[in-house]
């Protein structure tokens, strides 16, 4: 073979070697420039939970010695449990729910109190803070109120001028401003006013504090005419004070009140009135022949509510209490002087 024809077979086999390497070549990875990363989404924040409300019972006062509960005897009824705590019994029977007043539990506990009263409110639990979820291996959000996110420049052409090129070279923009212009602003001459003198209304007279007596105070009175039978005697069980007469004579209201009860449901007191007079004091007249006044009716002093009698008895006479939120005291220590 020439020189010539050796030359022409090493060029010829180069580039089959030169097309095979291009062919068993893998092509290059090709990136979408315009495809975005996935948004970050803020995750929802976590709600605290409502505030919780608890019920507090009213408060009564620090003289008041009554119980919160009663734990029913055997004996008792829902009458007499009202009386010993100087209480409505359809009071006691709305706050414990009781269909039939006359059907109570030995054992059970009975609310002396109403249930409702000022609501108290705990304090809320602080609202957690909102979590971010981003992608794993992201640039962390700038926190609100922050700078804008800052991109990437963008190369932008622009014409060519001299103000162009100092901007690409980085040099300061002299600021061209207009010039000012002087403002005159008037001055008023300043008037010296005289002083006015202040009149104050004339202030009312300022009332005593009220006291806890005063919320108490009764103007008692005597329920009837005649004989003091029996004394308050706490040894004996002496509630009250027993007045003799005779029978169908008047009984009359000892102070104004309202009507709690009317009727002869509590054993060995026959025929019976209570009247509540204020937030501490009733009183219970007993072994009446006729009953004159209803449940709820409001009374005032000296007015006829029932006809003395002997019911539950052995004699005609009046059985007169008076109770200090349900305890029996001496009505003679508040009553006037006895009539003559």
């Amino acid at each position: 073979m020439t020189h010539a024809g050796l030359r022409e077979a090493c060029g010829a086999l180069a580039l089959t070697m030169l097309a095979q390497g291009c062919m068993t070549r893998p092509p290059a990875p090709v990136s979408d420039r315009n495809a975005q990363s996935p948004a970050p989404v803020a995750a929802k924040p976590v709600l605290a939970p409502s505030p919780q409300t608890t019920v507090r019972s009213p408060d009564r006062g620090p003289d008041d010695p009554r119980p919160e509960f009663y734990t029913v005897k055997r004996g008792d009824t829902l009458y007499t449990i009202a009386l010993d705590n100087g209480l409505d019994y359809k009071e006691l029977r709305d706050w414990n729910n009781l269909e039939n007043p006359n059907v109570i539990r030995v054992g059970q506990q009975l609310r002396l109190r109403a249930p409702e009263g000022g609501a108290v409110v705990t304090a809320p639990l602080k609202t957690a803070p909102a979590i971010e979820a981003r992608p794993v291996g992201s640039t962390p959000l700038p926190a609100a109120g922050n700078e804008a996110v800052k991109s990437q420049p963008k190369a932008v052409k622009v014409p060519y001028s001299d103000q162009a090129l100092a901007q690409l070279s980085g040099q300061p923009q002299p600021s061209v401003q207009p010039p000012l212009k002087p403002v005159v602003v008037p001055v008023e001459p300043v008037v010296a006013v005289p002083p006015v003198a202040k009149i104050e209304p004339p202030r009312p007279a300022e009332k005593p504090a009220a006291s806890a007596d005063d919320d108490e105070r009764v103007d008692w009175g005597w329920p009837a005419s005649g004989k003091v039978l029996s004394n308050f005697n706490e040894t004996t069980n002496l509630k009250g004070v027993g007045i003799g007469g005779k029978l169908g004579q008047s009984v009359i209201a000892s102070a104004p009140g309202k009507v709690l009860y009317s009727g002869d449901g509590i054993r060995g007191y026959g025929k019976l009135v209570i009247i509540k007079h204020n937030k501490a004091y009733i009183s219970v007249y007993a072994h009446n022949n006729q009953l004159l006044v209803k449940e709820g009716q409001s009374v005032v002093k000296g007015q006829k509510i029932a006809d003395m009698g002997a019911s539950d008895s052995d004699q005609v006479k009046l059985h007169f209490e008076i109770r200090r939120f349900g305890k029996p005291v001496d009505p003679l220590k508040l009553l006037p002087e006895h009539p003559a």
